[in-house]
């Protein structure tokens, strides 16, 4: 058995952002175990119930790569797609309710869908339907280290949503997409690092 794969050391430039401005980086495509759902995050039980589901089933999976394929990894940082039906809620404060996403974990290029299902099996105590594997390829993205709280991400998008991408001149093209590289159980919300990234396509 080889060494512990750490996909945040194996897929550095994907994992990493820059620090003061929105850059510009590329993304192939990556597969992942995703829940989606609709709701304030953090606090509403649809939020809870999906990170019940969506890391039961991460580290089943994880264990199945270990001892059937000798390939052991280490369950990467959660991430997130968020949207709105109306945008405005997503970068206003107070409308978190209309918040719609998608909760996901970064798997392994050789964890395949017939190991996930396996993995499944292996937890009939847990409900896991919600839980599905789906590849995403992001493309062109914009890109920025965000440090402190949840809530301070609201001026930051709006920037991003009413000057950058309209100047750039860029056209959205996917679902805000956020990183959390620190556990918000135990760190204080000053100190938090997420990674903020826009799916964009360059207009001509």
């Amino acid at each position: 058995m080889g060494a512990k794969v750490d996909l945040k050391k194996a897929e550095k430039a994907y994992f990493t952002a820059a620090k003061n401005d929105f850059a510009e980086q590329e993304f192939r495509a990556f597969n992942y175990l995703m829940v989606d759902g609709q709701g304030s995050p953090g606090d509403s039980p649809e939020y809870q119930a999906a990170l019940q589901a969506l890391y039961p089933l991460a580290y089943a999976t994880k264990f199945l790569s270990k001892q059937t394929l000798g390939c052991d990894y280490v369950v990467p940082p959660l991430e997130g797609l968020w949207w709105a039906d109306d945008m405005s809620a997503f970068i206003e404060q107070g409308r978190r309710g209309e918040w719609k996403w998608t909760l996901m974990l970064m798997l392994p290029d050789w964890v395949e869908p017939s190991h996930v299902e396996k993995a499944r099996a292996k937890k009939p105590q847990h409900d896991l339907s919600r839980v599905r594997f789906a590849s995403l390829e992001e493309g062109l993205c914009l890109s920025k280290l965000h440090h402190g709280a949840f809530a301070d991400e609201a001026p930051v998008l709006r920037q991003l949503h009413n000057e950058l991408i309209p100047q750039g001149p860029y056209a959205f093209n996917g679902h805000h997409h956020e990183i959390y590289l620190s556990d918000p159980r135990r760190t204080p919300p000053e100190k938090l690092r997420t990674i903020l990234r826009q799916p964009v396509a360059r207009i001509p």
